[in-house]
């Protein structure tokens, strides 16, 4: 049985070190002044946040949180469904973008559920208790990611998901950064299961792949 488990061990580092190199060497924080790139007219159509939000079973009353939110461009719908019974955390680390998002609201959008967090690094800050969380566009800008998806793993609620939507690296010619800033979705499987995460269900877009983590419980031991 030891020999099972620690070979068990040498293979997931083996995977962890092969992996490693399949993402960006650093993360590169997404330029404020650029914001207008993630406002294209046919986003609705080729991400489909209504889909996104169905699979995590969002809906009027959950708590919810956007890590990376940006300009709040799915905060804003995350906050029409979720509805004034409901809240929703959107989370950056970048100032600049928390005031992107509040005068986003004070314009044209729900404003009483909203509530914003400046976050660190390697922590979100997100309070306990949440239905969904949403990674959308943002998980390459994570430096340490899997610190980062632990701190989200204790956010969640006993059943809550979270989600990680991201672009294919085979995803040439359509929106998003330029291939060698992309994660594939099996490095954000691997990193999700260190950080306690089980991979409950999985989705295709059309320039995006969709991963839904539920946290991972212990089986009770036997007498």
């Amino acid at each position: 049985m030891r020999h099972r488990l620690g070979l068990a061990l040498v293979c997931m580092t083996l995977a962890a070190a092969s992996l490693a190199g399949q993402r960006p060497t650093q993360g590169r924080l997404f330029p404020p002044e650029d914001l207008g790139l993630l406002e294209s007219p046919d986003r609705e159509e080729w991400q489909q946040p209504n889909k996104i939000m169905d699979i995590l079973g969002i809906a009027e009353g959950s708590r919810v949180a956007d890590v990376g939110a940006g300009g709040g461009w799915f905060t804003i719908r995350l906050a029409r469904r979720v509805g004034p019974a409901g809240l929703v955390y959107a989370e950056d680390i970048q100032p600049r973008m928390i005031e992107s998002i509040q005068r986003r609201i004070a314009g044209d959008g729900p404003s009483k559920n909203v509530r914003m967090v400046l976050g660190a690094p390697d922590d979100p800050r997100l309070p306990s208790g949440l239905n969904a969380v949403l990674i959308v566009g943002a998980y390459p800008q994570f430096q340490n990611p899997v610190t980062v998806l632990r701190h989200i793993a204790g956010s969640l609620a006993p059943n809550g998901l979270l989600g990680v939507v991201d672009f294919k690296k085979d995803g040439a010619g359509g929106p998003g950064p330029p291939l060698d800033q992309r994660v594939e979705s099996s490095v954000v499987r691997l990193e999700a299961a260190q950080a306690g995460l089980r991979l409950v269900q999985e989705m295709s877009l059309r320039y995006q792949y969709v991963l839904v983590f539920g946290v991972e419980t212990k089986a009770p031991r036997g007498k």
